[in-house]
Order: C-alpha cells, then sequence, then structure tokens
C-alpha cells in the first residue's frame, strides 16, 4: 500500500501552509519589489517601518543584499519580475561591495556607496556563497559560477585556520583582528558549502563541509548537555541560542552526508532539552538567548528563530501536530495584514515593528522545508 501523503492526511495543515505562502508572496515579497528597494543604488533599504516606509539609512550591508538575491533567485518562475531583481542584486553586490585592491567583500557602504565598515567578515562571505550557489543554480552564468568560486577561494585562502574552522572577522587587507571562530558565521558557512554541493559536485568543498562539522564538534559542543554555544567552549560569557540549535540541527539532519556525523548526534541528542529550555509550552515562543543552567540571558522572542524552530520540526519523527502548533504559532503572534513583527518580549509585547530586509530569507527557508514536508 503506498503512503498516504501528509498533504492528504493533514487537510488543516495544507489549509494553514497555503495561507501563510499566500502571505508571503502578497505582502511580504512586494514590500521589497516596490517601498524596500531603492532604485538609485538597485539596493534593498536596511529596514521599513510598520507604515511600509524606509527607515533613514546609516549604511548598506553586502549580507543584505546578499539574502536578498537569496530570495529573489528563490522565486524565479514563481513572481514577476524576480528574475531580473536578482540580477540587479547580483549585479550590486560586485559593484558596491567587492574590494577590487584586495579581494573579498566589504562589510558596509554609507547611503552614498562608499565603504563604510571595510573590515571583511566571515558571516558576509558565506552569504554571498549561499546566494551565488542558488543564483547559479537558476541561471547557470558564467559570471556567476566565476564568483562563487572566488567566494570559495578567499574563505579557503583567507579564513581558514587550519583545523576545520575558520576566522569570523578580518581587517580589510585580510589582517588579523583575534576575532577567533564564532558559532554563527560557521553555522552559514555550513549552509553555503550545502548550497555548493546541491548545485555542482566538489570535492574540496565536501571535505571543508565534514572537516568544519568535526571542528565544531570538538570547539563548541558542551561535553555536558551536548548544546552548541556561541563562543568556543572556555570563552568567557558564553551561551547558547535555542533558534542556532534548530538552525544547526535541519542542516545536519537533511544532509545524507552529514546525517550520522558526531556533531549530527549531539544537535539530536540536544533537541529535547533545547525544547524544554528553549520554548514556552504555552505560547510556542523560542526564546532568544540562554545559559547552561537555563537561565534565560535574552528573553526576546525572535520571528527568525520561530521560522528555524519550525523547520526543524519538519525533519523530527511523528512531528504533525508540532508542526501545525508551530505553523499556527508563526502565523498568529508574527505575521500580519501589513507584513511581520520582527520581535516579542519577554511577556509577548511586539518590542519591534521595524522589517528588515534580512527576515524574509528565514521565511523563504521555512517555507521551503515545510513545502518539502508536505510533499
Amino acid at each position: 500500500m503506498p503512503p498516504v501523503s501528509r498533504s492528504a492526511s493533514q487537510p488543516e495543515l495544507t489549509a494553514l501552509f497555503a495561507s501563510v505562502q499566500q502571505h508571503f508572496q502578497d505582502v511580504i515579497v512586494p514590500l521589497w519589489q516596490g517601498p524596500g528597494w531603492n532604485a538609485d543604488l538597485a539596493l534593498p533599504y536596511e529596514a521599513l517601518d510598520s507604515e511600509h516606509q524606509p527607515l533613514p539609512p546609516q549604511r548598506y550591508r553586502a549580507m543584505a543584499c546578499a539574502r536578498q538575491l537569496y530570495l529573489f533567485s528563490s522565486l524565479i518562475g514563481q513572481v514577476p519580475g524576480a528574475q531580473e531583481r536578482a540580477a540587479a542584486l547580483f549585479r550590486s553586490l560586485q559593484q558596491h561591495f567587492h574590494d577590487a585592491e584586495h579581494g573579498g567583500w566589504f562589510y558596509s557602504i554609507d547611503p552614498q556607496g562608499v565603504p563604510l565598515d571595510p573590515r571583511k567578515d566571515l558571516y558576509t562571505h558565506a552569504f554571498i556563497l549561499f546566494a551565488c550557489a542558488h543564483y547559479w543554480d537558476k541561471v547557470r552564468e558564467p559570471l556567476v559560477e566565476s564568483v562563487l568560486n572566488a567566494a570559495l577561494e578567499v574563505i579557503a585562502q583567507r579564513f581558514a585556520t587550519g583545523d576545520g574552522l575558520y576566522e569570523a572577522s578580518l581587517d580589510r587587507d585580510w589582517s588579523s583582528l583575534n576575532s577567533g571562530p564564532l558559532q554563527n558565521p560557521l553555522m552559514h558557512l555550513a549552509e553555503a558549502f550545502l548550497a555548493t554541493l546541491s548545485v555542482r559536485e566538489d570535492a574540496a568543498v565536501q571535505r571543508a563541509l565534514v572537516d568544519l562539522c568535526t571542528g565544531m564538534q570538538k570547539r563548541f559542543i558542551d561535553p555536558q548537555l551536548s548544546v552548541l554555544m556561541e563562543k568556543p567552549l572556555g570563552a568567557v560569557d558564553n551561551w547558547f541560542e535555542p533558534g542556532h540549535q534548530f538552525e544547526w540541527y535541519f542542516l545536519l539532519e537533511s544532509s545524507p552526508l552529514l546525517r550520522g556525523s558526531a556533531l549530527h548526534a549531539s544537535l539530536d541528542r540536544a533537541f529535547a532539552l533545547t525544547e524544554q529550555m528553549g520554548v514556552d509550552p504555552q505560547t510556542g515562543a523560542v526564546v532568544a538567548m540562554l545559559v547552561l543552567e537555563g537561565s534565560a540571558k535574552d528573553a526576546t522572542q525572535r520571528i527568525w528563530a520561530q521560522a528555524e524552530y519550525l523547520r526543524a520540526l519538519t525533519l523530527r519523527p511523528d512531528s504533525e501536530a508540532s508542526v501545525q502548533r508551530q505553523l499556527q504559532a508563526l502565523q498568529q503572534r508574527f505575521l500580519h495584514a501589513g507584513g511581520w513583527y520582527e520581535c516579542r518580549d519577554e511577556k509577548g509585547e511586539v518590542s519591534r515593528k521595524d522589517m528588515p530586509s534580512t527576515t524574509p530569507y528565514h521565511l523563504a527557508t521555512c517555507y521551503r522545508g515545510l513545502l518539502d514536508y508536505l510533499r
């Protein structure tokens, strides 16, 4: 007897997802095609207010441009104008942020388009790699693959520390800032390596990804609780973030290459504990930061962490009820007719009404995970 698809056994969940996806395409995406787009610089504004007006620009980040490049690449063939917008974002990434003198990409430019923070950070480069992999998959243009290759080369030659891990930040000329490795940029680098391997065979990237996960297990996993810390073990004032735990879990569980690794085993082992310590059982809200003892370092509830928890649940066994409950929580607590709420405070009150250009990336990846789950 063929397995019953979840869409057949879960009509309520299917209907709920359809309405959330409709909201994304009808409300959220048009914000960044219209009021969120600075046509003069061909860049997304950093954020819109609750009235859909751009917040006065202080800067434009390469990472935000790259996240929007991913967003519109993912919508090619689904949303009118998506391919043209992705092409414009790709050009802007090179035009505004590429460092012709030293290589790599600047962190940010000012409102006039002049380099503002010219340092080179791994987080930015990981997102450029991630976005270019997805964009190249859609358009197969040689120039896009050459930028993808340039990002890989810079990451391997400049950021790598020799133990599978990478410096979080370097100066404009690649001199050391003694930043050391940090969890979040390394996670997004793993995500970018996975994106690259999803569009082409690449033995060097595969090796780098396996070595990265080996290094994360050794340097970042707490030996008692198996949770993944934000700074290397032994660093002062360390903490862990449930949203990142769930995000890592999804990346590892969804990859045949990484499933079964020591890092995957740790995140799998810590999943229930992370839920217990970091998710409100009444509302489903995900807490921002926890210390190892279990108390909140920051009790803010952020939409991205909500989306990552929901996406992770799609890969857990017997999770239909949990997925539906968390999708409802996302819709009811964070989505609204004019867009979304970025943050709620520990009491559940809306604490940020602006809408950053970087958030649709989290929603797009979450909805893609849900779509795969319902299939």
